[in-house]
């Protein structure tokens, strides 16, 4: 039986790292502060909102991704390493940042 794996959930929100208003993204699932690129640990698969842990997501490395770039993340609370789509208003200079840093994971 075929199982759908990403669920559209572009809702705005308040980042609990930076406390930044962030907007809906419009043409995907916002799952990630535009700002700070901090996340929640709040998804098993894309977009569904079932996971039970609700730590912080540290942004700790970007990796190349077909085009664009994924954000690679570690949760504060769980310690999982979780990977994010960069988005298209993402903050460049945090990106540059943590592609700069020595890889932690």
């Amino acid at each position: 039986m075929y199982m759908k794996l990403f669920h559209k959930n572009d809702e705005s929100f308040i980042c609990e790292n930076c406390n930044s208003s962030v907007d809906t993204l419009k043409y995907s699932s916002r799952d990630h502060c535009n700002h700070c690129l901090y996340s929640k640990h709040v998804d098993i698969n894309p977009g569904d909102r079932l996971n039970n842990c609700k730590g912080l997501l540290a942004p700790i490395g970007i990796e190349k991704f077909k085009d664009t770039y994924k954000i690679v993340y570690r949760c504060k609370k769980c310690n999982q390493i979780h990977k994010n789509i960069m988005a298209i208003d993402d903050n460049m200079d945090k990106i540059i940042e943590i592609s700069k840093a020595p890889s932690n994971y």
